[in-house]
């Protein structure tokens, strides 16, 4: 039996009440809470552990969990009693507590159960924990390289595994490929969330959504909202959820737990804040007896298209079945919904009608089994402009479709793009929301569509509003859901804020010749020290930037030293066009020393004066921006008063420029601290006899030598990526510098 959770999305259903005797059981439990008497975890360990057991079959593994919980604290190392917690909170869409058990079983049992560390690899992504998901995928295949395990999961190696499975090699074969793209999709993640995309998201908000699940928004131009719903009203706060296609019981015959169709208008004067929902009672489309959802209208608006799910009798494993139905809008309104005829029995649900060139074509989602690629594919049937007939369902190719599920398409006829929900392409976590250019039967330039679109969360059901400027909605239990049970049980309407897009360009120059400096690294460090890279290997580099930011942007190439340039996105309003802005980054080959001006200390002592901060600064800032570079501080006097006081007077001030640096973030081991005293004069301390004031002044000054330039120091960047973004080294993140410039000259020195 396929346990996997895919058939509550196609019955648009998110999150799942569970069985009715699993309810009663809740009652009962409840009753005999309160005289302190609960028999259920009075029973015997054998009798609890059936218990249990009964209730994971059934899907209510809120309940299961409960009684796992009870059992674990009297066998703590019962890797089977941990293995189904892992399972029980994995379908609860709990990650952190089901990364933790999949752990433990993977240390106590791997053997019996061989597939823990996939399933903790799965989870450790799922809550964006990277390179703890790449580890335990990497463990997996290291512990499996002869295909040697004897236990796997269903036909398809994307579902869940049962510890008593036996393995078919070319299962084993098919999951090491799925797992490889598993560690693509962590690598992806990680360079997506130091890059995002232009766009922020925020919660549709309360009025909207509730603590069950939310989904299948669809604008209402710019001042409304369609979506479907699943338990809201329903006066109790007990409902036990779970994630398995459980709608056997009379529990679901209930309306109040039925998926249906509210609106909610957006308050007027505020950013997309919405009113208090209604019922949505065009047409008569809620039905009791049936899961309603996934609405949406032709071009026009004549038509109204949407699914209706139940639970399928003729189906021995009680999966749902969805249907899709369309009304017309007559003389008299909104005629009765009739069945679309799509052919072949199956499951087709979450339709979306768009004009693809000259043709209206119907979108949709389908398990049919003839052409189909495996799983849910999307599908498409050109409707006959003539008699309104739906033409023959196609497949809508193996650039979109996967042999894992595809759901909720959604095409932008003004762009000619297709955005829909995978489980199968290289993702940041579960689901992932994917856009391809073309249509219907052919796409293009297929891409994820990146953080903060995307999360190591599920994302689903895209869509853009209809007018205006395009921002947008998608449906996700990301971490700020309204939570049921744990913070990414449930499903929520989240609002897209579509950013202007901001790019900084430019090249790398020697400051020299004027030439482009090839083979080089750009690094973009924010306010927060947050850092990018780019691997220039023309001289030239491009970096997209978000607004309320502050940008400093340095180069770095051996035997060479960088300037800066500074960008600000502080001012930038959301409403404002995009915008690029150009810099030149200048490199001058490294020098054996440079002096600074303007360094002044208090008469005859080593204390720094204030006006000395803003040249010391400018040397902070040029050894931040050239972190392989270390010097020696060279401090001298002019020749007046004994050798001996002179020598010790200028190591203390050499001393105090160090100390200085190093609390203004330069590692003291990249730094030397040396006085001179009235050694190696740069100027005649007198002439002909007499005092040369101008002289002395030049003579009391701080030098900074380069002493090493260390390679391992420099910016890391991924060599094999060129013109690409990679993660910077965190060691090198620093602090907000000053923007003063660096000033050669001689400093004054009051003795």
């Amino acid at each position: 039996m396929r346990k996997n959770w895919l058939y509550l999305f196609l019955a648009t259903i998110i999150v799942v009440i569970a069985p009715y005797h699993a309810d009663a059981q809740r009652k009962m439990k409840e009753k005999y809470r309160n005289k302190g008497n609960d028999p259920i975890s009075g029973m015997s360990y054998s009798k609890k552990m059936s218990w249990a057991d009964q209730l994971y079959l059934h899907g209510s593994y809120f309940n299961a969990i409960d009684y796992y919980q009870q059992l674990k604290q009297q066998d703590e190392r019962n890797p089977y009693i941990t293995w189904q917690l892992a399972e029980c909170y994995r379908a609860t869409r709990d990650y952190v507590l089901a990364a933790h058990y999949y752990t433990e079983v993977k240390i106590m049992a791997k053997k019996v159960y061989p597939y823990a560390a996939y399933y903790a690899g799965l989870m450790y992504k799922q809550q964006c924990e990277y390179n703890l998901a790449m580890e335990s995928f990497n463990e997996f295949l290291t512990d499996n390289k002869k295909n040697a395990v004897r236990e796997a999961p269903n036909k398809n190696p994307a579902l869940e595994a049962n510890g008593d499975r036996k393995l078919d090699p070319k299962v084993v074969k098919a999951l090491k490929k799925l797992i490889k793209r598993e560690i693509e999709g962590c690598e992806m993640a990680i360079a997506s969330l130091k890059d995002p995309k232009p766009a922020t998201l925020i919660n549709a908000g309360p009025n909207v959504n509730s603590p069950y699940t939310e989904l299948s928004p669809y604008p209402l131009g710019d001042s409304a909202l369609l979506f479907g719903t699943l338990g809201r009203n329903t006066g109790t706060g007990n409902t036990f959820i779970g994630r398995k296609d459980l709608i056997e019981t009379d529990a679901w015959k209930e309306s109040e737990f039925k998926e249906k169709f509210m609106y909610s208008h957006k308050q007027a004067g505020y950013v997309d804040s919405f009113q208090w929902p209604l019922p949505f009672r065009d047409g008569g489309f809620n039905d009791p007896e049936f899961h309603t959802a996934n609405g949406c209208w032709s071009p026009g608006g004549r038509r109204f298209y949407f699914s209706k799910c139940f639970n399928d009798p003729a189906d021995s494993n009680k999966r749902m079945k969805c249907d899709i139905y369309s009304s017309s809008f007559g003389v008299r309104g909104w005629e009765a919904a009739t069945l679309v005829d799509l052919g072949e029995r199956g499951s087709n649900t979450m339709p979306f009608v768009a004009k693809v060139g000259k043709k209206e074509v119907l979108f949709f989602a389908s398990n049919r089994k003839l052409q189909s690629r495996g799983g849910y594919d999307l599908w498409y049937s050109i409707i006959d402009p003539r008699d309104g007939r739906y033409g023959r369902p196609q497949n809508c190719g193996k650039v979109v479709n996967t042999p894992m599920d595809e759901l909720t398409p959604y095409y932008d006829s003004r762009t000619g793009t297709l955005y829909f929900a995978s489980s199968g392409q290289v993702s940041m976590g579960g689901f992932d929301i994917y856009a391809a250019d073309g249509g219907p039967s052919r796409f293009t330039n297929l891409h994820n569509m990146g953080y903060p679109y995307n999360t190591c969360a599920d994302e689903l059901y895209f869509i853009l509003d209809p007018v205006g400027k395009p921002d947008g909605y998608l449906v996700s239990n990301r971490i700020g859901s309204y939570a049921l049970k744990n913070p990414t049980c449930c499903n929520d309407i989240w609002r897209i804020q579509i950013e202007p897009r901001l790019v900084v360009m430019g090249k790398v120059v020697d400051k020299k010749n004027g030439e482009l400096v090839t083979e080089a690294v750009v690094k973009m460090t924010d306010q927060h020290g947050d850092v990018k890279t780019y691997n220039s290997e023309d001289g030239k580099f491009l970096f997209n930037m978000s607004r309320t930011h502050s940008y400093v942007l340095t180069s770095d190439k051996p035997g060479y030293t960088s300037s800066r340039a500074t960008v600000s996105t502080m001012e930038i309003k959301r409403s404002d066009p995009n915008d690029t802005i150009t810099v030149t980054i200048f490199l001058d080959s490294i020098r054996n020393s440079f002096s600074v001006s303007n360094i002044y200390y208090d008469y005859d002592k080593a204390t720094l004066r204030p006006e000395s901060v803003a040249s010391l600064d400018s040397v902070v800032q040029f050894l931040t921006d050239n972190p392989s570079i270390s010097v020696e501080i060279y401090s001298y006097t002019d020749a007046k008063g004994r050798e001996e006081y002179n020598l010790a007077l200028s190591q203390r001030r050499a001393q105090a420029v160090l100390d200085y640096l190093e609390k203004s973030g330069i590692e003291r081991g990249r730094m030397t601290a040396r006085g001179f005293g009235s050694k190696n004069a740069v100027a005649p301390n007198s002439v002909r006899g007499k005092d040369n004031p101008e002289g002395r002044m030049q003579n009391r000054r701080t030098e900074f030598r380069i002493v090493t330039d260390v390679p391992t120091r420099r910016v890391l960047y991924n060599s094999a990526l060129p013109g690409t973004m990679d993660q910077q080294d965190r060691n090198l993140r620093i602090e907000p510098e000053s923007e003063a410039s660096s000033r050669p000259g001689a400093d004054d020195d009051d003795e």
